[in-house]
């Protein structure tokens, strides 16, 4: 592992397994903070707008707490043409949401900042992913549903466990973006900051 005594910490700014998982896979030394924020969409804000704001605005809320680091923060949103889909919460609406997108092809819009709080330099991209959803049938979903319970993830089908069974095709630049954190984007953003990954 490389010493990175020159570079300010690194902070996930997120509480998510999955994008710590993720990063983990960089194989650089991080620490995790979950930022508090209110996750809500502004009115007739377009969903890639809204996970950008979510992004930089976890970033900003982490900093506070790391004024000398480099901060990771991601978010993510689902959109079904205009119509954005959240985190469905509960059953009844993860059923609604999984009819509405059978058959058809929904686009998770997954937004990155790389804030260093040291010099108050944030890098900022959103990296589009778009899915195919297959015909599912209504028993289909209630059986995935029952065994995944994805009701904190956008869209109600978690790719990187058995909600790849729902997915007909999978299309965008990175296929990290769709489980939330665009490494490809990542790299770049940490390499433009002076970090040496290999």
């Amino acid at each position: 592992m490389k010493n990175r005594t020159n570079y300010p910490p690194l902070v996930l700014g997120s509480s998510s397994v999955y994008r710590c998982e993720l990063l983990q896979r960089l194989q650089i030394p991080f620490e995790t903070a979950s930022p508090a924020i209110d996750e809500s969409a502004l009115s007739g804000e377009m969903p890639e707008m809204t996970a950008l704001r979510l992004a930089r605005e976890k970033a900003y809320a982490v900093a506070k707490l790391f004024p000398d680091a480099l901060i990771i923060a991601a978010d993510q949103v689902a959109a079904l043409g205009e119509m954005q889909l959240g985190k469905p919460l509960n059953h009844e609406n993860a059923v609604r949401q999984l009819r509405l997108m059978r058959g058809k092809e929904v686009v998770f819009y997954s937004a990155l900042c790389l804030f260093n709080s040291r010099t108050d330099h944030l890098q900022a991209r959103v990296v589009p992913c778009t899915v195919k959803y297959r015909e599912l049938s209504d028993s289909q979903i209630e059986r995935y549903l029952i065994k995944e319970q994805p009701y904190h993830c956008a869209g109600s089908a978690k790719a990187e466990g058995l909600g790849i069974m729902l997915i007909e095709r999978i299309t965008g630049d990175d296929p990290n973006a769709l489980i939330g954190l665009p490494l490809i984007a990542l790299v770049e953003m940490l390499m433009q900051e002076g970090v040496e990954l290999f």
